[in-house]
């Protein structure tokens, strides 16, 4: 199923316009930041034999989310507890289409990652990870602008 539109969450109310709320942006950015730092010395200390890649995935998706979630803040738009209206921000914010599809994906493996027992691989948590390194600089400097 597609994803809907930024515009169609917006319309049917469950993005929410509101006073820009830079504290809360910046709250986020320092997690994002922060859990990106413990991933990679995590990938650094850890041994491969013992890697958790659903850890990976787990953190790669909220180092991500915790950015566009800090640039809707920045904005003025609020999407409360919907990951997948927070996906469909990245289309306001010029993504490509196949990154708005990769980001959508992994919001339904890491759902089911903490909901269904789902156990992801290293060649899914290596994609992941590389998304994560090429997205994260992207968002960043969209929260600066």
């Amino acid at each position: 199923m597609a994803i809907k539109t930024f515009e169609e969450y917006l319309k049917i109310g469950i993005i929410k316009k509101q006073s820009p709320n830079k504290f809360r942006s910046l709250s986020l950015i320092k997690e994002s930041d922060e859990k990106k730092e413990f991933l990679q010395t995590s990938l650094k200390l850890i041994p491969k034999n013992k890697m958790n890649y659903n850890f990976i995935v787990d953190s790669s998706y909220d180092i991500i989310m915790e950015l566009i979630r800090a640039k809707m803040f920045t904005d003025g738009y609020n999407a409360g507890n919907s990951h997948e209206a927070e996906v469909s921000y990245l289309s306001k914010l010029n993504f490509s289409q196949m990154d708005i599809v990769f980001m959508d994906e992994l919001r339904y493996f890491r759902n089911g990652t903490k909901y269904y027992g789902k156990i992801l691989d290293e060649d899914y948590a290596k994609k992941v990870l590389g998304f994560m390194v090429s997205i994260v600089p992207k968002l960043k400097k969209l929260i600066q602008n």
